[in-house]
């Protein structure tokens, strides 16, 4: 069956094929990420992750920090996979920031605690090796200590391929000294093109970029606590809007096709907790922008 994910392309992320148009974890927990907003119904959040993998999504992005007072976003990609083959589906998580128990932020990790983290991750995806782990930088000015330790965990097996997350082109490369990089995961978006230059260097690279918040931009309730929309991003969604109309489509499904046009090496992975919003991400993957669409969203 061919379904707008397929539509989106391929590409090779470390030893497996992704779908260009994955799905995003953070928010199976509930209607506000982490300890925001409701809980989710846990029976619908698995529903979503399988009717993802129903519509083609291979690519799943989670974290063990991904959890509200009643949800864990790792224990419900874990149910909902189990109804699929063992390798239908590569799972990517991220290690840096902690929080503890209650869902308060703790310090971030330290080299020597990175073990714990990518076994907490192990144990609660119910898994003997972690497709992807990113290393998400947590203000640090170097990351070879870090990123030197999960390299270890990933000779010892516990870890198949690396990524890492909000950093600098040098950054990208004094983890490319260490050990390979399939991923970079930063935040870009319509509004939000701070890591053009990322972007640009893993296209170069033959590094995937995975950015996050490509649908969220600036706007509140970004995982960064970003402030409001600026003038600026105001204009870039009507630019949105003006667009969509044109196509038919929303300014969201706009933004997740302007993410995938960006280059063959972009890939895009929408979050949610709802079956309708889920299935109009996945139809974005088959909207093609025309050069004059990009020329007005800018």
């Amino acid at each position: 069956m061919t379904t707008a994910t397929h539509s989106s392309g391929t590409w090779q992320l470390g030893d497996r094929t992704v779908h260009r148009l994955g799905f995003g974890a953070m928010r199976l927990t509930g209607t506000g990420a982490f300890h925001n907003g409701t809980p989710r119904d846990r029976g619908t959040s698995i529903a979503v992750v399988r009717r993802a993998v129903e519509l083609g999504v291979n690519h799943i992005d989670t974290a063990a920090f991904y959890f509200s007072a009643l949800r864990s976003a790792n224990e419900i990609v874990n149910s909902a996979l189990a109804a699929f083959p063992a390798d239908e589906v590569l799972v990517a998580t991220k290690v840096g920031p902690r929080r503890d128990r209650a869902g308060g932020w703790e310090g971030a990790a330290r080299p020597e605690d990175l073990r714990g983290d990518v076994e907490q991750n192990l144990r609660e995806l119910g898994r003997d090796h972690l497709d992807l782990v990113y290393l998400r930088n947590m203000r640090w000015d170097s990351l070879a200590d870090h990123f030197g330790a999960l390299a270890e965990l990933r000779q010892e097996g516990l870890i198949r391929n690396l990524g890492v997350s909000s950093v600098s082109t040098a950054q990208l490369h004094e983890a490319r000294a260490i050990a390979p990089v399939v991923a970079v995961q930063n935040k870009f978006g319509l509004d939000d093109t701070d890591s053009v230059e990322v972007m640009r260097a893993c296209g170069e690279l033959g590094i995937a970029f995975v950015p996050f918040f490509a649908i969220a931009g600036a706007r509140p309730g970004a995982e960064d606590a970003a402030t409001a929309a600026t003038g600026t991003a105001e204009a870039e969604e009507d630019r949105a809007a003006k667009v969509a109309e044109a196509h038919g489509v929303s300014p969201q499904q706009i933004r997740l096709a302007w993410t995938l046009a960006q280059g063959p090496h972009v890939l895009a992975i929408p979050g949610t907790g709802d079956i309708a919003h889920l299935e109009a991400n996945i139809a974005a993957g088959a909207i093609r922008l025309t050069q004059e669409d990009l020329e007005s969203l800018g």
